[in-house]
């Protein structure tokens, strides 16, 4: 089935560290972004939603992402649009280098994340806390 036009599929990693994970800020044409995980758009080249995860990875924060286990997909509406968030939990490779369009980063207290985080993060965290391997 296809998907509606403007839609779009996005995959990213969740890295979580001693009860901490990893976020960042991203300069777009309209401004900084809330506090998200590393991700973004499925782009042509991407063999695989893990490719597309592990180049989101390299590129905003300069890392290499062993991939664990997928996580819930997360599927949004926008008017006609579709959202569709692909999530893995990861494990990181290597030290932090930003990129060009990473405004920030940091780590958050998976009980305690900053008030301006995209709902996708909330949600992620919430279902990762539930666990019961957690």
């Amino acid at each position: 089935m296809p998907l509606p036009v403007g839609s779009l599929i996005a995959s990213g990693p969740v890295i979580i560290e001693g009860g901490k994970v990893l976020l960042n800020r991203e300069r777009k044409p309209y401004g900084i972004t809330p506090w998200l995980f590393p991700g973004g758009e499925v782009e042509n080249g991407d063999a695989t939603l893990e490719d597309a995860c592990r180049r989101e990875a390299k590129e905003e924060l300069g890392i290499e992402v062993e991939l664990i286990q997928p996580l819930r997909p997360i599927l949004r509406r926008d008017g006609e649009r579709v959202i569709i968030l692909i999530h893995w939990l990861a494990k990181r490779r290597g030290e932090i280098v930003p990129g060009g369009n990473t405004a920030e980063w940091g780590w958050f207290d998976v009980n305690n994340l900053p008030a301006d985080c995209a709902q996708n993060v909330y949600d992620v965290i919430k279902d990762y806390r539930a666990a019961p391997t957690n």
